[in-house]
């Protein structure tokens, strides 16, 4: 019984810090299946998300997936603790229970309590260690439950930390390709040679925003779950619509903006196919077209015509339309894998019919009705001035 006891407390002890190690410490992908906070994930996410599927309002199913993240955060936490305390009180097991405990509990219960009061650093001193040994555990144990807390309270703030650089720029987009985004709307607002350069400047800021969300959402693959402040604002739907900005830009638009969007393109693509990969390994190396196809001929059709009454001047030959299909495939299919892994819905190519008008609208309005003020009056200015110049020329 104490060699069975010593074993799961060594498995217990080894499984705990190793997870903690690559989950809080380790600055890359973390290894293996069988992996603590991997289980606790997956254990979690599927009632919850069950739960989720069966509220119709939108805003209450959003605002109940939004606890996920935080509340998996201190599950594992909590799971992780109860780990080292049940190792150590196995390795008290395993020695024999050598305590000189006042109160005269059971052997195993006296072992629980040593080792959760000297993990948390308590050191009520109602139970004491008589032997070499178990005095060496206990402090070991003291210096862990320190170490312990002093990660937790460090790794935190790097995940929030993380999660508000990451939030800021999908807010961002919100005036520049609209709520939820779409790439027409984006390429519409950025219509014409003064538009071209914001285009390109925007693309190369969602290039190194999609660098940093491969390096933080790889080390940290619970920021996959928190969610965004707004209902029809997630990171994926932001990352997918930069990708269909940059997959019409390659394939059928004519223009300088393309050359930013190949290098945007390639990371944000890399982005989509690791974070399928963490969650689902087998799935996500398929590269069969998406059965949710997102962008039919006819929607083809229409994203030609939206782009061409903006004035851009587009590719519109078959191969064009073939590259196109192509780009999409490969994002697609793993874009969608995680988008129906997180409940989180993809975003469209084009606004939606019927949309109210967004703010993007009002402002542009506004701006409208001022440059044909000020062209009507710089036109009357021009015509004052040359009545007055006859006049002159008359005296």
């Amino acid at each position: 019984m104490r060699i069975f006891s010593l074993i799961a407390g060594l498995l217990c002890f080894a499984e705990v810090l190793v997870d903690a190690f690559q989950t809080i410490i380790l600055p890359r992908r973390a290894s293996g299946r069988l992996r603590i906070s991997r289980a606790i994930l997956t254990a979690a996410w599927i009632p919850w998300r069950a739960i989720a599927g069966r509220m119709r309002r939108t805003r209450r199913r959003e605002s109940f997936l939004s606890y996920f993240g935080p509340l998996s955060l201190l599950l594992l936490v909590v799971v992780w603790a109860a780990g080292l305390i049940i190792g150590f009180a196995l390795f008290f097991h395993a020695l024999g229970s050598p305590m000189a405990d006042a109160h005269s509990l059971g052997p195993w219960e006296t072992d629980l309590y040593v080792s959760g009061t000297t993990l948390f650093t308590l050191g009520l001193g109602d139970v004491v260690p008589l032997t070499v040994i178990s005095r060496l555990l206990v402090a070991l144990e003291a210096g862990i439950g320190l170490a312990f807390v002093a990660g937790v309270i460090g790794y935190l703030p790097v995940l929030y930390g993380a999660f508000s650089r990451r939030e800021v720029s999908i807010i961002l987009l919100d005036s520049r390709a609209g709520s939820p985004p779409s790439a027409i709307e984006l390429l519409q607002r950025h219509a014409g040679p003064a538009g071209e350069a914001v285009l390109q400047t925007l693309l190369v800021e969602w290039e190194r925003w999609s660098a940093e969300l491969l390096e933080s959402h790889i080390s940290y693959p619970q920021l996959c779950f928190f969610r965004s402040q707004h209902d029809n604002q997630s990171w994926l739907s932001a990352l997918v619509a930069m990708l269909d900005t940059c997959a019409v830009l390659i394939a059928t638009v004519e223009g300088d903006a393309a050359r930013q969007a190949q290098q945007t393109f390639v990371i944000a693509r890399h982005a989509v196919i690791d974070l399928a990969h963490i969650f689902s390994p087998a799935k996500s190396r398929s590269r069969h077209a998406s059965p949710e196809d997102r962008l039919p001929p006819k929607g083809v059709e229409e994203v030609c015509h939206q782009l061409a009454k903006v004035g851009y001047t587009l590719c519109t030959a078959p191969e064009s339309l073939d590259r196109l299909r192509e780009l999409r495939g490969m994002y697609e299919p793993q874009a969608v894998l995680l988008g129906r892994l997180l409940m989180q819905p993809l975003p469209s190519f084009y606004p939606e019919s019927g949309r109210r008008s967004s703010n993007w609208t009002i402002v542009a309005g506004l701006r409208a009705e001022t440059e044909a003020s000020l062209s009507a009056g710089s036109r009357g200015a021009a015509a004052l001035i040359g009545a007055m110049s006859e006049e002159e020329h008359r005296f």
